[in-house]
C-alpha cells in the first residue's frame, strides 16, 4: 500500500508552535499581509525578519511529540511507499527522525538571497546586514519560505506521489489553505481512499471518507499502530 500524507500546523500544536487560523492563532496576532508577503517584506524587511526570527527561536526550543514520531516509525517500516508532504517551515519531522520530508511551504532552516538566488541552510538570524554566502551582497537574504501570493514548492513531484497513492491522509490542516485543501478532491476523482486525521473537523472534512478526531499525539500513533498491525 502507498501512502500519501499530508501534514499541518496541528501536529505541531502539542509541541508549541503556534498555528494559523484558528482562535488566537498567529494570523490572528499578526497580519500575515505585512508579514508574509513579497511586498510586506519590500516595505518593512526588519519587521518580517524580527517576526521569523522569533518563529526560528521557538522552533528551535520545541520538541517533537508523539505523532512526529509514529509518523518516523511508519516511514522505516513503508520506505518509498510513504511519501510525507508537510504545510509546516519546521523541521520537527526530521528531529522526530523522518528522512523523506517534502516542504511544500518551504523551511526555517534555510534563507534565500532575493538577489542571485543562491539558498543556504542556517539557525541564524537574518537582518539586512546578513550577506548572501554567494554573492556577497546585504540586505537580499529572507526566509525561504512560501509566502502569500507565492507558488508551493515540488508541486509537479507532489501531484505524482498523491496519484500514485492507494490512501490519502491529511493531519492536523485546516482544511483552507489552497492548493493543499484541494488534494482531497484531487485523490477522491482518482478513485483514491482519503482519511482526516485532526483536533476536530476540518472545512473540507465533508470530502473525506472516514475521520479519526482528538489530539494529534493520541490519534496519530493509534492510527500507525493500526496500519502496521494490519500489515502484519
Amino acid at each position: 500500500m502507498n501512502l500519501f500524507i499530508l501534514t499541518g500546523a496541528g501536529i505541531s500544536a502539542e509541541s508549541g508552535l503556534g498555528t494559523f487560523r484558528d482562535t488566537g492563532g498567529l494570523w490572528a496576532r499578526f497580519d500575515p499581509m505585512k508579514l508574509a508577503t513579497p511586498e510586506g517584506f519590500a516595505r518593512d524587511p526588519e519587521a518580517v525578519h524580527a517576526f521569523y526570527n522569533t518563529r526560528r527561536r521557538a522552533m528551535a526550543q520545541a520538541r517533537p511529540n508523539e505523532a512526529h514520531r509514529a509518523l518516523a516509525r511508519l516511514e522505516a517500516a513503508l520506505g518509498d511507499r510513504l511519501h510525507l508532504c508537510t504545510q509546516n517551515i519546521d523541521d520537527l519531522h526530521e528531529r522526530a527522525g523522518s528522512r523523506r520530508v517534502v516542504h511544500m511551504h518551504g523551511e526555517l532552516l534555510r534563507h534565500r538571497c532575493t538577489g542571485c538566488g543562491a539558498v543556504e541552510r542556517g539557525a541564524d538570524d537574518l537582518d539586512l546586514d546578513t550577506p548572501c554566502p554567494a554573492c556577497g551582497r546585504t540586505g537580499t537574504m529572507r526566509p525561504d519560505v512560501v509566502w502569500f501570493g507565492e507558488m508551493p514548492m515540488h508541486m509537479e513531484a507532489i501531484e505524482d506521489a498523491l496519484l500514485a497513492a492507494d490512501l490519502f491522509v491529511a493531519i492536523g490542516t485546516s482544511g483552507s489553505v489552497y492548493p493543499a485543501a484541494g488534494f482531497v478532491a484531487q485523490a477522491r476523482e482518482a478513485g483514491i481512499r482519503t482519511l482526516e486525521i485532526n483536533l476536530e473537523p476540518a472545512d473540507n472534512a465533508r470530502l473525506f471518507d472516514a475521520g479519526r478526531y482528538g489530539p494529534a499525539s493520541e490519534t496519530v500513533p493509534a492510527w500507525v499502530e493500526d496500519v502496521l498491525r494490519e500489515r502484519g
